[in-house]
């Protein structure tokens, strides 16, 4: 049986309304980060679709939806654990979401320039 977590009023005390606020301006951001992937996904399968051979547009495409989904997912989560900590007046927790976006772009960065490289000896 999975054990739910109580709800973040039910867990220590309100914060200084700043730190709320600050943890919410972070988490809007991580979400326009996943936005921006998604946008790029369309982008390079809808609006390019002449752009390099078809299997690296497609591997490029899913790893930026894949990128957009962990960024979103990882956007709330991030969200509720800094929150509580901030409620129980505990060090913020260390998180792997910046290292795993910067891997997955690094991905996308040399699959898109692999797409170009692709690109130029066609013609």
């Amino acid at each position: 049986m999975v054990r739910r977590r109580p709800p973040i009023r039910a867990v220590g005390s309100d914060p200084d309304y700043r730190f709320t606020l600050a943890n919410e301006r972070t988490f809007l951001a991580w979400l326009r980060t996943g936005l921006a992937l998604l946008a790029g996904a369309v982008a390079l399968s809808g609006l390019v679709p002449d752009f390099g051979p078809r299997p690296v547009r497609i591997a490029v495409t899913g790893v930026l939806l894949l990128l957009a989904m962990t960024v979103t997912i990882g956007a709330y989560v991030r969200w509720d654990r800094a929150e509580r900590a901030l409620r129980e007046n505990r060090s913020l927790p260390a998180g792997q979401m910046p290292r795993l976006v910067v891997i997955g772009l690094g991905v996308v960065v040399a699959g898109v320039g692999l797409l170009v490289i692709l690109v130029e000896v066609g013609k």
